[in-house]
């Protein structure tokens, strides 16, 4: 069962099974595997908004299935079909196209962020310190730059609140030389080669997190990967050093709320319309554009 409102974006759902509750996704076990559903909640500030962005589950999980096919690792999506027992319970098709089921991978505690630009924290810390996360960069480096070499920039994972950017040297003392330097080296290789195909289609892909598990022994890639909701996308001719950028992701949310009157320490207020639906034109563009086709949506 599910629950649609705000202009029929999806934010609850509710199946007969035990689930946990991201801000984005409802993870539901299915005993040996798991159910993902990418609802249309979005967060900011470490905040759920009131209400969501329509079909944004659903580009959310069409864009991860798309680079999951072309970059030809291993990870965690076994079907994008919902089983029989599962779509008897969605009569309209509200879960289709936003749902996977995936293998059961024991989460890496760290997120692996790899930044090729010089944007949002890293910015603020370079500004601060001449540095991004204790990596030394050089001098009078501008907003938005492109960084000489894309850093790895590991962060704690966290259920509630914010993660907490850490070294490589924390994340080396946790899981030990050779799992974290197996981690920085594949997640570099994702960020290059997933931002050089979105270059060729117009994008630079300025930075992104990645979340891997260990499924029989083996570092799998799991979640999402290289989405509006974990990366920020920009336009490849508009890109100027120097300032903010125009995106393709959820900038334009946060600006949007740094601009309001909100103080983001309360519950945040409900979008307005038209930012609603700037916010998703902006995912569709980012789908559209990388992956050259239109946003799937079921027939009720």
């Amino acid at each position: 069962m599910s629950e649609l409102s705000n202009s029929q974006a999806l934010l609850q759902t509710n199946l007969p099974f035990p689930k946990r509750q991201g801000k984005v996704r409802d993870v539901y076990d299915l005993g040996d595997r798991l159910l993902m559903i990418s609802t249309d909640r979005i967060s900011a500030f470490d905040w759920v908004m009131p209400n969501g962005i329509p079909d944004k589950g659903r580009i959310l999980t069409q864009l991860s299935l798309f680079w999951f096919d072309i970059l030809g690792i291993e990870h965690h999506v076994l079907t994008d079909e919902l089983p029989p027992e599962i779509a008897a319970l969605d009569p309209h098709q509200t879960l289709v196209g936003r749902s996977i089921i995936t293998k059961k991978a024991k989460v890496v505690p760290f997120e692996c962020v790899i930044r090729g630009y010089l944007e949002g924290s890293g910015w603020r810390d370079y500004q601060n310190t001449g540095s991004v996360c204790g990596i030394p960069l050089p001098q009078n480096l501008q907003q938005c730059a492109a960084l000489p070499e894309p850093l790895f920039t590991p962060a704690t994972k966290a259920e509630t609140g914010h993660d907490e950017n850490v070294s490589f040297e924390v994340m080396q003392q946790s899981l030990g030389i050779d799992v974290a330097t197996e981690l920085k080296e594949r997640s570099l290789d994702v960020y290059r080669r997933g931002n050089a195909f979105a270059k060729e289609r117009g994008i630079l892909v300025a930075d992104t997190k990645l979340e891997w598990g260990w499924f029989e022994n083996r570092l799998i890639l799991i979640d999402e990967v290289l989405t509006p909701d974990s990366s920020r996308f920009w336009p490849a001719k508009q890109w100027k050093p120097g300032g903010p950028q125009a995106s393709f992701d959820k900038q334009f949310l946060r600006e949007f709320l740094d601009r309001s009157s909100w103080d983001k320490n309360s519950p945040p207020p409900e979008l307005p319309n038209d930012i609603v639906e700037q916010t998703r034109m902006r995912y569709l563009e980012a789908l559209q554009q990388i992956t050259g086709k239109s946003l799937a949506i079921p027939n009720d």
